[in-house]
Order: structure tokens, then C-alpha cells, then sequence
């Protein structure tokens, strides 16, 4: 069998696994796709080694544009997505996530690397350790503003790990007490934008370095992003339904186990 279908057909695979994680937990499934798609990526020896985790990110950011789309649609059907909150928290990922994929190019590869294993693992250690203390307290929602510059940050460091910004939006929200399903939907919403203002500038930074006829749309490498999403776009729907039926307490778990996995992962290979 042609090793591109072979390739085509891993990454469908991790697009339904993807899928169903980003609309249960709203994050996109970045913290899932780099590390796994570094690994097909590397041995299909599609590109130098030194280059894998930035295409990695580009191409994560990219499915993430659909698989959010798919997860937000669901979860508004749920009655989940606060569209009152939404606007001024998509406008500060917006503007992080657009100046992140600039200059995400510009840093070594081990710079990205380090920034992804050390983001997992203090968000990871905040969701295990953000326990019954965090659930009774109640914190009010900066102003819009603030709230806009908090989210320029997370949408600048989602960017730059591609991911869909849940992982770093979801223990925001929950912070200042929204609700977790709420703050799921809403993170689910802004994956999109993330994704898409982040693909923009992966795209744009990418095309010096590689061209269409190679399978590449600058960073974003076309046949892993088509696997992807031609399944996570189905199996995205099913989460977000999962997520409305679940106990809060269920889905924290599953988050911060998640988290814990992905960590791991990045810190020992």
C-alpha cells in the first residue's frame, strides 16, 4: 500500500480519537494531535526531523478550524456555549493567536518544544490540584477588558502549542466560577478563531520554506490535515453530547488525566 495512504489513514484514526476528546473537554485536541502526529510524521520521514513539531502545531491548529466548528455547533445545540461572555473572549484569543503564528517561526524548534511539555504540565498539575477549595469559592469575572487581555495571552499560547485554547480557556472560566460545561462550550467556540487566526499566520510564515506541490499549505501538511478531520468531524458531535450528560466532577477527571498523559509524554520523548 502507498505509504501516503498509509499515512492518510493513521491520522484518521487520531482524528476520531481527536474528535470526541475536543467536544467532551472543548480542547480542540491540539494536546493530542503534536505529539502523535510528530511521531507518523517522523516515521514517513516527511520532513527533517528539526522541522516536525512546528508542522505538527500548524497542521493541529488547522484540523482544529473543523473540529471545533463541529464541537461548537453540538454544544449550542446543547444550550452550552455563553454567547454573552463569548464575543470579548474571542476577540482577545483572536489577536494572540494571530501575532503567536508569526512568531512561532521565528523560535528554534526546541524553544516550541519546551514551551509545549512546561504549558501541559502546569495546566495539568492546576486542573488535578484545583479541588473542592476552587468549587466553593466564587470569583467575579474581570471587565471586558481585562477579560479581553487574559484571553489575548491564552489565545497567544494555544497558538503557539496548537492547541484549541480549552486546555488553557476551560481552568481560566472555571476560575472566576463559569460554570465547566459553559466554560467547555465557550472554549469549543473560541477553538475556532484560535485555529483560525493561528493557521493564518502558520500558513503565511510557512510558505517560504515549503510549497503546494510538496503537500503543503506553508506549515500545514494537506494529507495529515485531511486525515484528520474526515473523522473528527463526526466524532466531535458525539462528545459534545457526552459532556451534556456527564457529572462536572466526571469530566474534570477525564481532563486532568488527559493532561497528565500528554505531559508525560512530551517531557520523556
Amino acid at each position: 500500500m502507498n505509504e501516503l495512504i498509509v499515512l492518510i489513514i493513521a491520522c484518521a484514526i487520531l482524528g476520531s480519537g481527536v474528535g470526541f476528546l475536543a467536544g467532551l473537554l472543548g480542547i480542540g485536541g491540539g494536546l493530542v494531535i503534536v505529539p502523535i502526529l510528530s511521531m507518523i510524521l517522523l516515521h514517513f520521514q516527511v520532513l527533517p526531523a528539526e522541522q516536525v513539531v512546528l508542522v505538527a502545531i500548524a497542521t493541529s491548529l488547522a484540523s482544529i478550524l473543523f473540529t471545533s466548528t463541529s464541537s461548537a455547533i453540538a454544544h449550542h445545540k446543547n444550550g452550552n456555549v455563553p454567547w454573552q461572555l463569548a464575543p470579548w473572549v474571542m476577540t482577545g484569543v483572536a489577536l494572540g493567536a494571530l501575532i503567536s503564528g508569526f512568531l512561532a517561526s521565528l523560535l528554534p524548534a526546541n524553544v516550541v518544544r519546551i514551551v509545549f511539555a512546561v504549558s501541559v504540565v502546569l495546566i495539568a498539575l492546576k486542573m488535578i490540584f484545583s479541588g473542592k477549595n476552587d468549587s466553593q469559592s466564587t470569583r467575579t469575572l474581570p471587565n471586558k477588558g481585562l477579560l479581553t487581555l487574559y484571553t489575548t495571552i491564552t489565545g497567544g499560547l494555544s497558538a503557539m502549542i496548537g492547541i484549541g485554547g480549552g486546555a488553557v480557556l476551560v481552568p481560566l472560566l472555571t476560575f472566576f466560577s463559569v460554570d465547566m460545561k459553559k466554560a467547555i462550550g465557550c472554549a469549543s467556540a473560541c477553538g475556532i478563531v484560535i485555529a483560525l487566526f493561528g493557521s493564518v499566520g502558520y500558513i503565511s510564515s510557512g510558505s517560504q520554506y515549503f510549497t503546494l506541490k510538496e503537500g503543503f499549505a506553508g506549515f500545514v501538511y494537506l494529507p495529515a490535515l485531511f486525515g484528520i478531520v474526515c473523522t473528527s468531524w463526526f466524532t466531535a458531535p458525539l462528545g459534545a453530547k457526552a459532556t451534556h450528560h456527564l457529572p462536572v466532577s466526571t469530566i474534570k477527571k477525564i481532563f486532568a488525566g488527559l493532561l497528565v498523559i500528554m505531559a508525560v509524554n512530551m517531557l520523556t520523548k
